[in-house]
């Protein structure tokens, strides 16, 4: 097995799907975006986006939750030397919230490993970059970014 088979690179992974209810909403920009679209009900009628919907915010944070969950694990692994190693991000980058998520609606969260390469300053070190999505029950993209994760390859 190869590092391209393993992180299979070019193939987008379903990570599972979520449904962003009322409270969930309201509790998370409680605590992180308190913005009225998104912590009273009422008031999000009223605003710009004509209802409650949840912080992009916490919809890139359910994305990494889910992520997480379905995480590329190296007991899969069936190449030579020791399994890969995830190990933090270093980052990510074009984060873009192309529609709102409104409360009740379904989210499904995606990511495609785009490509690997090693790490100069870290020898036996990769750098992993990933495209996360996330598409709302009509198939309308509601999130995209890059993102960056350091793997231990030996």
């Amino acid at each position: 097995m190869t590092l391209d088979e393993f992180f299979r690179i070019g193939t987008t992974v379903t990570l599972g799907s979520h449904v962003f209810e009322p409270e969930e909403i309201k509790l998370f920009a409680r605590k992180y975006d308190p913005q009225v679209f998104h912590v009273d009900e009422e008031a999000a009628r009223s605003s710009v986006l004509g209802g409650l919907c949840a912080s992009g915010w916490h919809t890139a944070a359910t994305w990494m939750k889910y992520n997480l969950e379905a995480r590329m694990d190296a007991g899969g692994w069936t190449g030579t030397g020791p399994a890969p190693e995830f190990g933090p991000s270093p980052g990510f980058k074009n984060l873009k919230w192309l529609k709102p998520v409104y409360a009740g609606e379904t989210v499904t969260f995606t990511r495609t490993a785009v490509s690997h390469r090693p790490i100069a300053s870290r020898p036996g070190w990769r750098l992993l970059t990933l495209r996360a999505d996330a598409f709302d029950s009509t198939g309308d993209k509601v999130l995209e970014f890059e993102s960056a994760v350091l793997v231990k390859v030996d």
